[in-house]
Order: C-alpha cells, then structure tokens, then sequence
C-alpha cells in the first residue's frame, strides 16, 4: 500500500496570467503559494500528479528544531510558530501538535554530540533537555530496557503528512488562489532574459515570477533551463503499523529505530538515515560535489537498482516544451519499496518496544529524499533568469521547515523583510565546494 494522502480539489480554468506561478504541490510549494495568497498576489499553483503525494506525504511528520544545523534551525524555530499559527488563520487542520521529541541512546559518543548542540542551541534561545540515566529510562519505560541518556526536545512536535499539503492547498483556494493538479509544468518563457510566463501541459500562465519547489524533480528542471543545480536523490523506505499500542512516546528517536505516533492512532517506523542509492546520470554527472556528504554519510547506504532509471527524475536529457515530458509519463514518484529495509526496520521497532507487538504493518512505501551536496535546501532567486526563484534540496527536511521556507519565498518574492537571513541558502554557494559544509544532523 502507499502512503496514506488526502485527495484536495482541483481548479477546473487555468488563468491566462498570474502574479506569482508555484511549480510543485509539496508542502514547500503550497506554503509558498499560501503565503503569497495571504499577500493578496493572484497564484496558480501546478502540480504534475497530486498535491502531497511524493516526499510531503512520505516523511515522519517530525517538526523539530532539535539537532538542526546551525543554518536551518532559525528557519526551524520560525516554522514551529507558523505551523501553530496556520490554524488558526486558515481554519484547516494540518494534524500539527508539540507533543515533543524523544531521543534515547547509549552511545557515550551520541550523547555527547547533542550535549553540544544543546549549549550551542541556548545561545539561540531555544530550550532542550540533557536526560540522565533515571530520567532516560523513565521516559523511555516502553521499550523496558534502562538508556544512558538522552534527550527531551519539549517545543517540538509532529504534523501529520497525509493531510499537510492537502490542508495548504485548501487554504490556497479559500484565499483566491487556484490550485491545478495533473498539470506538469514544461518549461518557462522569458522576455528580454526575465520571466514571463510558466508553459504548462495545458497552457501557458503569463507571469513575471515562477517558484520551482519541484522536489526530486528540481535538477532536471533547472537544466533545461541552462541552470546547474547540483542534486541526488536517496531512496528511503519506511512502513507503518495499525493502532493498538498503549504507552509508547508519540515521537521517539534510537539509532536502532525512529518511532512517531500517526493520527490514525498507527504508528510510522523508520531506520534514521538509512538509504538506498539508485545510480543515475545525473547522481554521476555531480559525484564529485557530493563526495564530502558521501564520506560523512557513506555507512547508512547502501547501493540501489535501476529505480531511478525508471523513475526518469534525474534524466539528462533536453525536453521540448510542446511535446510530453519526463514528469508527464511518472506523475507520482513511487519507487520500489527496500523490503530488507522494512524486514528490519519492524523487527528492530518490535524488539525495543514491546507493545507493537499488539499492531500489524499496514503499508510501506518508499521516497526519494531530494538532497543537496552540504544537507540545506537551496533558496533563492537566479540571478540569470529574473523572476525565477529555486526552493529545492531539502535534504529530508524539506516537511518541518515547510511553512518558514515557503513564508521565506513569499518575503523574496514581495521585496518585504525575511523572516529569517536568506544567504545562507542561495544556490549561489553550489558554485563553492562543501568540504567542511555538510550538515550534521
């Protein structure tokens, strides 16, 4: 089975302009485009199979700003707030809680490392808690074994990744925007070397400011565009258990295995990291750059298949705008699920806690997790096309950081003050090496 979405939907007229076009219906996307509505811009938001129905809906639904890299965890802190605050503005129910995050280990080493982070965080203002041996232990009474220590992030929580972007994209509509699915953009247009008109299957938006929040599919975009935009993508696979655990944390991180709970009551288990690397052209056109995350990274993958051959998101190939396109022959990415992966992520979730031992599996699914050479999303205007701006590589962290990224968008596209510093993410710095950048956590 798939990953659970929820269907939004879809605006039957694609207008003949717009102030501001948003390529992808993930929650980067869709926060974009909601922020934008909220500014009063006329936004057509197109969307190549359905809204939330790659990585957005394949994720944990963690929305943490614990062991963030110090670039994301002000866009993190900002995004916690919004995920509050769009309820209440929207009337629409993204499932997000702070019910807290809850990491257990044993590893002297682990510990360590977020004891760090922890002093570097307080000089950000941002609380998180050290646990002792008695304290780790108490909190993680469920899985019955006693922890070394841990670590209690009290301000975070979960949102729930069926119903997210779906949720956004409603908001989008109540505010005026359109929202188009089955509707793969091609290309772009330009007049005098700025934009000025996004070409869709269906049609040609005329407009001064397209957003590329294309997910995986963001690279191969960029270079019809004669934009290098160096990205790779991992396929990862988790699985999910029917209801009927009692007592176990609502979201719980160990090296051995990554627990959240899910609003059926069901819980999400995943293998933190852990990844299969299905080679493409475009992985080995930009290997080079990304040997620095390779030698950091190297010992949670594993090498893939001929997925992403089939899947067509890292082609290398030069489409025409008036024919049908990669994007348009795989609607939905939806690769093969790693069934070794899922073997042992259960069996791992069911020997450290117990109680899942009352549930049963009741899907998996696997997604390509779109990553960038240091680990943080690329943001920012093209300096050489006017009017473009590119909000991809999120590197797995694309769903916690979704309302500040779009929010962030909306302040870049409008001129107004950022919600956060905005260099720090500028595709620019993809021109520079990242040894020595790639994110820790």
């Amino acid at each position: 089975m798939p990953a659970p979405l929820k269907l939004v939907d879809t605006t039957p007229e694609l207008p003949d302009a717009a102030d501001a076009v948003v390529i992808g219906g993930g929650i980067v996307g869709v926060f974009a485009a909601y922020y934008l509505a909220r500014r009063g811009l006329k936004v057509a938001l197109v969307e190549k199979g359905r809204i939330g129905a790659e990585q957005s809906s394949r994720n944990w639904g963690w929305c943490r700003q614990q062991n963030r890299d110090a670039r994301e965890l002000p866009m993190a802190t900002k995004s916690l707030d919004l995920w509050e605050r769009f309820a209440a503005e929207s009337g629409e129910d993204t499932g997000f809680r702070r019910c807290g995050l809850l990491y257990l280990s044993d590893s002297e080493e682990e510990l360590a490392g977020w004891a760090r982070w922890r002093d570097f965080a307080r000089t950000v203002g941002v609380t998180t808690h050290m646990l002792d041996s008695a304290q780790a232990t108490e909190r993680g009474r469920a899985t019955g074994k006693p922890w070394r220590g841990g670590v209690f992030s009290p301000t975070d929580g979960t949102a729930d990744p069926a119903s997210a972007a779906p949720a956004v994209a409603r908001a989008i509509l109540k505010l005026g925007g359109t929202v188009h699915q089955s509707c793969a953009a091609r290309g772009i247009e330009t007049e005098g070397g700025s934009l000025s008109g996004v070409v869709t299957e269906h049609g040609t938006i005329r407009t001064k400011t397209a957003i590329l929040a294309g997910g995986a599919w963001a690279s191969s975009f960029c270079r019809q565009l004669g934009i290098r935009f160096p990205q790779a993508a991992i396929r990862s696979s988790i699985l999910a258990v029917s209801p009927g655990a009692i007592g176990l944390p609502d979201a719980l991180h160990t090296a051995a295995v990554s627990v959240t709970r899910r609003a059926d009551g069901g819980y999400t288990l995943a293998i933190s990291g852990r990844g299969r690397v299905d080679p493409t052209p475009q992985q080995l056109r930009f290997s080079p750059q990304f040997l620095p995350m390779f030698v950091k990274r190297w010992r949670s993958l594993a090498p893939g298949g001929l997925e992403g051959f089939r899947s067509g998101h890292e082609t290398l190939a030069l489409w025409r705008l008036d024919e049908p396109t990669p994007m348009e022959r795989m609607r939905i990415l939806d690769p093969a699920v790693d069934k070794a992966t899922i073997h042992l992520t259960h069996s791992r979730a069911l020997d450290l806690l117990p109680a899942l031992k009352d549930t049963s599996i009741a899907a998996a699914w696997a997604g390509y997790i779109d990553s960038t050479p240091d680990g943080v999303p690329g943001i920012g205007e093209i300096a050489a096309i006017p009017g473009f701006i590119l909000a991809a590589g999120f590197s797995g962290h694309g769903f916690g950081i979704g309302p500040g990224a779009g929010h962030l968008i909306a302040d870049i596209v409008t001129g107004s003050e950022p919600i956060v510093d905005p260099h720090p993410y500028h595709p620019d710095r993809f021109r520079k090496s990242a040894w020595g950048k790639v994110a820790d956590f």
